[in-house]
């Protein structure tokens, strides 16, 4: 099919090609009857405004670039949903990209959104990045930039994450309160932010609630943190403490489910002889069995809160305003099963 332009719509109505083109931008100096005329015959020849002048004219590309380490995980996919949603919306495209929690990867991603020229970038970090100099060439490109979830707090930059030490000291602090005193960790990688915050928050609500620090009972799962490390873990678990341990908290749902199979496997009942407290509230952890405990992420808000800041600071930038970077918190919830009843 070929491409309808403003002068063919003109030749068609007998109007000039100024007087088409104001129309569909609604300019308030043509009268509504001609816009509507004009948008009808626009609709009939199947017009689409042309992205690259568009861009030309208005230095908008009308796209928002996005990089997760993982599209597999139900966080991100919730995430995900949220950020469509709110693009969608408000008239944006989204250009969704992967890293697999690779830094090099990461690093080449938002290369090339920026040479696609998006508007805003939203990025939530891989578990192996740990040099920030890609996303601060960003703010160099004056290209308004939002961390969420997986977040660098030396990026001066807005972002939209959950409360995880305060998260992780509620779960722990529910396994205390269940009477559990010896209770290991399955941590994420030494690098994440949200894993050293878990990490913090564990360990915190032991030292509270007078419970000594045992480093032999937290295991770092690799950079994936999936079902096979928590199956792994669970077994270097088992073999370090034999039945010593009353209680696992973990990075992850996955890593949990991970845990339970191996417990399952070799005759460890959950929750009589050790309990499982899981984060995410995976829709996979209601359906285990047991059904496991976990922490609730507020995956979709996140997306949806963390794209209207990106709009917002898209259009500030446009007006020719400073943003002055946020932090917003999102709330979590436990949500209490039986793996740790």
């Amino acid at each position: 099919m070929k491409t309808v332009t403003l002068k063919q719509i003109a030749e068609k109505l007998g109007v000039s090609v100024t007087t088409v083109s104001k129309a569909l931008k609604d300019y308030p100096d043509i009268s509504e009857n001609t816009k509507q005329i004009v948008k009808n015959m626009a609709k009939s020849m199947n017009f689409v405004p042309n992205a690259s002048a568009v861009y030309l004219r208005t230095q908008e590309s009308k796209t928002i670039g996005v990089v997760i380490p993982a599209l597999v995980h139900h966080f991100f996919s919730k995430v995900i949903d949220g950020i469509l949603n709110k693009a969608e919306k408000s008239g944006y495209l989204v250009i969704l990209m992967q890293s697999n929690e690779n830094y090099e990867l990461e690093k080449k991603q938002i290369d090339l959104l920026l040479k696609k020229g998006v508007d805003g970038i939203l990025i939530s970090l891989s578990n192996n990045t740990n040099n920030f100099d890609h996303l601060k060439r960003v703010q160099e490109y004056n290209i308004p930039l939002i961390l969420f979830d997986k977040i660098a707090k030396t990026v001066n930059c807005s972002k939209v994450v959950i409360d995880d030490r305060k998260a992780a000291y509620d779960a722990v602090t529910h396994l205390i309160n269940k009477g559990h005193r010896r209770i290991a960790h399955f941590r994420g990688d030494l690098n994440p932010q949200n894993s050293i915050d878990r990490f913090l928050g564990y360990k915190k609500a032991l030292e509270d609630h007078g419970i000594s620090y045992d480093p032999s009972l937290v295991y770092i799962c690799n950079k994936n943190s999936d079902f096979k490390d928590g199956y792994k873990t669970a077994a270097k678990l088992i073999e370090d403490h034999q039945n010593t341990v009353d209680a696992v908290f973990t990075i992850t749902d996955a890593v949990a489910i991970g845990a339970m199979k191996y417990f399952s496997d070799h005759s460890i009942t959950v929750p009589d002889e050790i309990a499982v407290f899981g984060f995410s509230n995976w829709f996979m952890s209601s359906v285990t069995n047991p059904p496991l405990s976990t922490v609730k992420q507020p995956g979709y808000k996140m997306g949806k809160k963390a794209t209207q800041l990106l709009l917002n600071e898209i259009e500030n930038k446009k007006s020719g305003i400073s943003s002055i970077p946020q932090k917003i918190i999102l709330p979590t919830e436990l949500i209490i099963r039986a793996t740790c009843s």
